[in-house]
């Protein structure tokens, strides 16, 4: 059995849920979308123990810096996010993206050696288990434009103003 821990924390674009296995943080999503991701620990883990926590190695208190305007808080948190090998380069190259700076989908697959695969970076940065530390909102369209995000384009370009970024 996997012990997971949880924890919940409030933000100024909504409550957060996330969870941490064997001291690395294997998922963060917004609360309301939490149901789906616990699912996909499940599957990804198999038989897991939800346990709640009050600040799994530090996630809480590090998020909180971060949202207090601490833009470097998340940058040396372990991340656990599981993932096919390509999953794994695209999140790696976009952890390596500072807060303030925004990259295409193009830029992302030349910077992970698959210059013609903007679509499976954009796959990829859709898969992304762990939201905010992996930054995906960092990802805008190649015209400069703010493109999906699973949590909303709204908390996206929030995301985006508070580390300094000026998107369209």
């Amino acid at each position: 059995m996997t012990i997971v821990e949880t924890a919940e924390v409030a933000s100024p674009i909504g409550r957060i849920t996330l969870a941490v296995r064997d001291g690395g943080l294997c998922a963060l999503d917004f609360t309301e979308r939490w149901p789906r991701r616990r699912a996909a620990l499940e599957k990804r883990f198999g038989q897991v123990e939800f346990r709640r926590a009050t600040d799994p190695e530090g996630m809480v208190t590090r998020l909180e810096r971060y949202f207090a305007g601490d833009l470097g808080a998340l940058a040396s948190v372990r991340v656990d996010p599981g993932g096919t090998v390509f999953q794994r380069r695209v999140w790696s190259a976009l952890r390596k993206l500072p807060p303030g700076r925004t990259a295409s989908y193009g830029d992302l697959a030349r910077a992970v050696g698959a210059a013609g695969a903007a679509r499976a970076v954009g796959a990829a940065n859709g898969s992304n288990p762990v939201a905010i530390v992996i930054p995906c909102h960092r990802v805008i369209g190649a015209d400069g434009s703010l493109t999906g995000y699973a949590g909303g384009v709204e908390r996206k370009q929030w995301l985006l103003r508070h580390e300094g970024s000026r998107p369209r």
